[in-house]
């Protein structure tokens, strides 16, 4: 209240459990509510050349996941204002008066780094582009490397019988204060070279599937914890890779999800 104009000016990187974007819906409610104008200041999505993952079923709403969306949406942060105001998605039907700062010569295709860490455990852009796929780990007992010098690019846990890398994650203010894991020897994978070497075409289920069918008998039980259920945005995923699907399979399972997203993405898109 007694604000005339509110500017939202936060760098992304496109995943949905990447909390910004709920930030931006409930920052969009509270100016709707008092009548306060909001200017987005629209930057590049580093992942924004791709649309992936299982769309959030609403019934497992939370700060990680918000809306029907996939993991991976492919939008911009104006795009995506955009969105929750043309699709009613604000609380009880409020319309944001919304004005959204284009971008000029970006590309959904560009391959961007961001100038700035937009986060202390996204550190670099291999970080960036492993997110989407390693935050899936946040669910499990796994460590994705918080309290390490490669957060989320790198996995392991205690016990794990493969893997070539080892790491014992400690405390970091201000990064990690109690990260999994903490204080204990890990082995598992170091994935930065890969991601630094290319980008992701898509959703990598690789790691935490091959971390699954891996896993001693012993530590099954506490392998997932509840939050796997809001991250995934469905109660399917878990039980998919239970199961032993395939990743293929696991993903066939996603594109009527997918492609019912891209025809309500493409009356937002305000870039090629």
């Amino acid at each position: 209240k007694g604000c005339e104009v509110v500017l939202f000016d936060i760098q992304d990187v496109g995943a949905r459990f990447y909390t910004y974007i709920s930030t931006l819906e409930l920052v969009m409610e509270a100016c709707a509510e008092n009548g306060v104008r909001l200017i987005v200041l629209d930057r590049p999505n580093p992942n924004g050349h791709v649309v992936d993952g299982p769309v959030l079923d609403t019934a497992y709403r939370s700060f990680v996941g918000m809306q029907p969306i996939p993991i991976l949406h492919g939008l911009s942060m104006g795009e995506y204002a955009q969105m929750l105001n043309g699709e009613a998605w604000l609380k009880n039907g409020l319309k944001c008066d919304l004005s959204v700062v284009k971008m000029s010569g970006w590309r959904h295709a560009d391959d961007y780094v961001l100038p700035v860490p937009p986060s202390p455990n996204l550190p670099n852009q291999a970080s960036v582009r492993l997110y989407a796929s390693l935050c899936l780990f946040e669910g499990t007992m796994v460590s994705l490397g918080r309290g390490t010098l490669l957060p989320f690019q790198c996995y392991g846990y205690p016990g794990n019988p493969n893997g070539s890398f080892s790491f014992t994650p400690v405390s970091i203010p201000g990064k990690a204060k109690n990260p999994p894991q903490e204080g204990k020897l890990c082995s598992g994978e170091r994935l930065d070279s890969i991601a630094s070497a290319r980008r992701p075409s898509g959703l990598q289920l690789k790691w935490i599937i091959s971390a699954w069918k891996n896993c001693p008998d012993s530590l099954r039980s506490t392998f997932f914890t509840s939050f796997f259920e809001k991250l995934a945005g469905n109660a399917t995923l878990r039980t998919q890779i239970q199961e032993g699907l395939s990743e293929e399979e696991i993903r066939t399972s996603w594109q009527p999800g997918i492609v019912a997203f891209q025809s309500i993405r493409r009356k937002y898109l305000l870039y090629p």
